[in-house]
């Protein structure tokens, strides 16, 4: 791959707490990612976020890409056997070549040995972060006091 020329796709996920609309940490995650593709002098062919996932997945198998780029490890995927497989099995089988820009992961060099464990510890992480918000407003809705969420409770819109 050394000297190859890039045709890049840059995938941004939006957290569950985000809903539909576009946050702010999609919009720094797609300005520090198209910096970084545009700082390397590669081609950015397209930005997939959140459901777009699927494709990049046509995409590549259309040969349209041969380089994705996230944030990190665990915008990749949901659980750390659908991120092992797209970096043990799908991107090396299409040839595309994966970066995971905070987490210094890159298919490209032989040092990925811990990506895995990550993955689970990612996992491990989200999963107990929602435990702890879940219990909190539990808590709160116990004592009498408001559930103040993200999303409007029982349909109705936050005024």
């Amino acid at each position: 791959m050394l000297g190859q020329s890039y045709k890049a796709a840059i995938y941004c996920r939006l957290s569950r707490e985000d809903g539909n609309e576009e946050s702010q940490s999609i919009q720094s995650q797609k300005e520090i990612l198209i910096k970084y593709v545009n700082d390397q002098g590669w081609e950015l062919v397209d930005v997939y976020c959140d459901d777009g996932y699927s494709g990049t997945k046509n995409d590549i198998e259309y040969g349209r890409i041969n380089l994705v780029i996230t944030k990190d490890l665990s915008r990749l995927g949901r659980n750390y056997i659908q991120t092992g497989y797209y970096t043990e099995e799908f991107f090396p089988m299409n040839n595309v070549r994966y970066i995971a820009l905070n987490d210094n992961f890159d298919t490209f060099k032989d040092d990925n040995d811990f990506a895995p464990f990550k993955n689970i510890i990612n996992e491990w992480y989200a999963k107990d972060i929602s435990k702890k918000v879940r219990f909190t407003l539990d808590n709160q809705a116990k004592n009498g006091e408001p559930r103040n969420t993200v999303f409007p409770i029982f349909g109705y819109k936050y005024n």
